[in-house]
């Protein structure tokens, strides 16, 4: 009888340790199969070079790394995307920007859109998705990261959007735009959060922003008018507790039809304005 470890041996031995769910994608990513295939195979033995790969994994998400790190992707929208410890982590509650973004973009024309911050290129290459006529510039100060979003878009074939190096709008030089979404950091500084769970992992420039947490946001919002078209839309996630904020900001800037939208737990999530210009 083989002593290689079964399926289910190797689940049973990360039970206590991490999320039952997440030694499941840990599994499945180190074979290179689904969930289904995990349940179906529970009973077979596996080589002990897979076996001793997925421990490793094992112990460092035990010690709190991300899951999607570990495995170098991360589901959002309709993609499977790259994710490294260069770009944020995209989240579902990102999905709600990308939805309110794109009821504000006629699909039978060409418009133009800009996703700030890109990370991953999650927002962008969304937008540039559903979009498809439209024209997407995804910029990041972080040329590690706009490694990522490039790489993502060559592999979803999506060539309407290209991308830019450079700090908020001063990526966006003289151009204007449609819309500009943006998941810029919102976390207060010292905000105990951030020592926990992912977020001591992630980027810390992609997660806080001043003692509020509104300092990227300010300088988006007062920098945009220049790169918005008349009536252009901006767009941005923001945490649970800052919609009012934000929507007194906008505002004070003179952005009309200001509104904040609730995720699917009721929280204040996403909040936008319209550039009278």
């Amino acid at each position: 009888m083989s002593d290689a470890p079964t399926v289910q041996a190797l689940l049973r031995d990360a039970a206590g340790r991490i999320d039952p769910t997440d030694a499941e994608w840990l599994l499945g990513h180190v074979l290179d199969r689904s969930r289904t295939w995990l349940i179906a195979h529970r009973d077979d033995p596996l080589p002990p070079a897979a076996a001793e790969r997925y421990r490793a994994l094992l112990a460092r998400r035990a010690a709190g790394e991300p899951v999607a790190y570990l495995t170098g992707r991360r589901g959002f929208w309709r993609f499977d995307l790259a994710v490294t410890p260069d770009t944020l982590i995209p989240r579902p509650e990102t999905e709600l920007l990308v939805e309110r973004a794109l009821e504000r973009l006629p699909a039978d024309r060409a418009v133009a859109i800009a996703d700030l911050g890109t990370g991953s290129g999650a927002i962008a290459l969304a937008l540039a998705h559903e979009r498809p006529r439209g024209r997407v510039l995804a910029t990041d100060a972080s040329a590690a990261a706009l490694a990522v979003a490039r790489a993502n878009a060559q592999a979803l074939g999506l060539a309407n959007v290209r991308f830019a190096e450079g700090d908020w709008c001063a990526a966006l030089a003289g151009e204007r735009f449609d819309l500009i979404a943006s998941n810029p950091p919102y976390i207060a500084e010292g905000d105990p959060h951030l020592d926990c769970g992912d977020l001591r992992f992630e980027p810390a420039a992609a997660l806080s922003s001043g003692a509020d947490g509104l300092d990227a946001i300010r300088r988006i919002a007062a920098d945009a008018p220049r790169h918005l078209r008349p009536g252009g839309w901006l767009l941005f996630e923001h945490g649970l507790d800052q919609g009012a904020a934000v929507r007194a900001l906008l505002a004070a800037l003179g952005y009309a039809e200001i509104a904040t939208e609730r995720d699917l737990e009721e929280r204040d999530r996403v909040t936008l304005g319209r550039w009278p210009g």
